[in-house]
């Protein structure tokens, strides 16, 4: 990829931040929760991403996404981490693509504390799915002038285009002709 001396890149200072390093199970049985914790830094940060066209001007929304999931899993270390590890657990033993269905038992225990002590609710079904407006404090980015670049390639004059006959021996796609 050429890059010119306008083109800022980030530096790696910029980009570092403490990473959520778990598994994937584990993300599973608290995606539906952390989805709701987090859901206005997300959909700030989509926003962002799909209103920007630029992943480089959205490295600080990025940051508030991470530093609201690691938040969240502090919050559910210090509340319900016991009733988590069963779930979590179970998540990854029950099945080989980390089905919910069998572990509903556990959930629910997860569900209920997570619902009493963090005064957070589990949300329905299809709730991710709902369309929703994003209130967004953030300024609209205003979209750059498009260069328009004058046509190297000349047209052909309409003498040859008028001339341009079939080829001589047919189509090379033979096998369809037929």
């Amino acid at each position: 990829m050429v890059l010119t001396n306008d083109v800022h890149l980030p530096e790696e200072s910029e980009l570092t931040v403490p990473e959520v390093n778990l598994s994937a199970a584990t993300l599973m049985a608290s995606s539906f929760h952390l989805g709701k914790y987090c859901e206005h830094a997300n959909n700030e940060f989509m926003l962002c991403r799909i209103e920007e066209n630029d992943p480089r001007k959205c490295i600080n929304e990025g940051k508030v996404v991470t530093a609201c999931t690691m938040e969240f899993f502090r919050k559910v270390k210090q509340t319900c981490l016991s009733e988590f590890d069963q779930y979590a657990n179970c998540v990854d033993k029950s099945s080989g693509d980390f089905s919910l269905s069998s572990c509903r038992k556990t959930q629910g225990v997860f569900d209920k504390c997570m619902l009493d002590k963090l005064q957070l609710e589990r949300p329905g079904f299809g709730y991710f799915t709902e369309a929703r407006v994003h209130d967004t404090k953030r300024p609209k980015p205003q979209p750059e002038p498009k260069t328009i670049y004058t046509d190297p390639t000349p047209a052909l004059p309409d003498a040859e285009r008028d001339a341009a006959r079939p080829a001589r021996h047919g189509s090379r796609f033979y096998w369809m002709t037929e």
